[in-house]
Parts: structure tokens; sequence; C-alpha cells
């Protein structure tokens, strides 16, 4: 029997050399496997982080969707990649208000989401792309005010999931990729650690954008997290070409 392409694919590219960091987004949750989740615990270069979109924690409006999965099936293979990968970090796309949500349904992706455990999420409230199949469901969508109503309650549950296991962070030594400076502060630098986890802290002396390097976690809030800078582990490489041959 061969192997799933894409977890054969996440091992050769986790071992090239040189690559340090290695990230994928937004796979189809039917068609995650163990093999996939086991190549990401097996090869370092693999981040610890999985955004894993569920849409909707309703079977019925799955159904709707064509998502191809259940609630249940969508949590069982969570708990799979936890098992591979127990640092894992996950993220997650969440509609409100699709075409025909009941509150009912709604009260289901409430559950699921909190059940879920979410570090971070990307909450919509759903509006009509000409030419789908769910624009023209005009008689079943949901009323502006209810949706938005969904949508703040729905927020309120991820950002204390969030809170939750940001906070949990507090006191370890994180390695992080630094991105620039802070969107709201300059002298305050802004990076990734290997969880995606946004880390805001002041160097000692500038650091530039591409080094690696290592923050003691101060502080967790719902959306970030700041910390102490300890030590500069790498500068910037230069990026370079990698022949196909070579996965």
């Amino acid at each position: 029997r061969l192997r799933p392409l894409f977890a054969d694919l996440l091992t050769a590219v986790g071992d090239v050399d040189g690559i340090r960091r290695v990230r994928f987004t937004s796979p189809h949750p039917k068609d995650m496997r163990p093999e996939t989740f086991a190549a990401m615990a097996q090869s370092p270069a693999v981040c610890e982080h999985l955004h894993y979109p569920l849409q909707s924690g309703s079977d019925r409006v799955l159904a709707l969707m064509h998502r191809g999965y259940t609630a249940d099936r969508y949590l069982e293979r969570l708990v799979h990649a936890r098992r591979h990968i127990p640092d894992l970090a996950v993220s997650t796309d969440i509609i409100v208000g699709f075409p025909g949500e009941t509150e009912a349904d709604f009260e289901q992706t409430l559950e699921v989401t909190a059940a879920a455990g979410y570090d971070f999420a990307y909450t919509f409230i759903f509006s009509p792309r000409p030419g789908t199949e769910a624009a023209d469901l005009e008689a079943d969508f949901v009323d502006p005010a209810v949706a938005g109503e969904r949508f703040e309650r729905l927020r309120a549950v991820v950002e204390r999931s969030a809170l939750q296991r940001h906070e949990a962070r507090v006191g370890m030594v994180e390695e992080v990729l630094v991105e620039g400076p802070s969107k709201k502060d300059p002298s305050v630098l802004a990076g990734r650690t290997r969880q995606n986890k946004l880390v805001h802290f002041t160097p000692p002396t500038p650091l530039r954008t591409g080094s690696y390097a290592t923050v003691e976690i101060t502080h967790g809030a719902p959306h970030h997290l700041l910390g102490n800078f300890v030590e500069l582990i790498a500068e910037p490489t230069h990026r370079r070409r990698i022949p196909v041959e070579a996965l």
C-alpha cells in the first residue's frame, strides 16, 4: 500500500538541509489521515500548528455545505492529531449565519468549538458570493441582526479558549521568528512561535527580520503573547532555490 503523498511531501521537505520551519494551511478535514499527523510529529522542521477548518459544528449545516464530514468525525481526527503532537496549536475557520442555520445548529457549533479548544480562529458572518450554490438560497438567509449576535457569542467562546491556552504558555521559553516592528509600537518587535502565536518583545539591540530568538513568555492575551528577550539564536539566511528533484 502506498503511503499518502502529502505525508511523504511533509517528510521530504522537512528533511531538506537548511529548512528550519515548515507549515501548511487549511487541509480539508475529510482528507486528513493519521499518517499525516505522524509525519508532522516525526519531522523536527514541521511546526506544531494545524489550521483545521471546521466551518460549522452542525451536521445538518455541514451537509448543506457539502463538507463531507460530521462534527464527531472532525473531533475524532483532532484527537488523533493531538495524540501524535501533544504541544499542537490548532486554529480554524467558522462561518455563522449560513443559509438555513437555526439556533439549534448554532448551539451545536458553540459546543464543538468549546470541545475543540482552539488557540485562535477566523470567524465570519456568511455573505453570498455570486455563482455559488449558497448564494441562491436567499429565502433561507439568516437575519443580519441574528447572525451578528451569533457571531459575538461565538467570538466569546473562541477568545475564552485562546486566553486559557495562551496563559498556559507563561513561563515557557519559545523560539520566535522575527517578523518586524509591532504595528502599534515600532520599538517593540513582533514575531511568531512555532505554534504560529504572535509574540511582542523588546530586544536590547535591533534584530533583523528573519532572525530567530528565544523569548520567555510573561503574559498571555486572547490574540497575542508578551515576552522578554532571552537570546539571539540565528541570523536571517538568504533565500535559495531548491530543485524539485531534491524532494
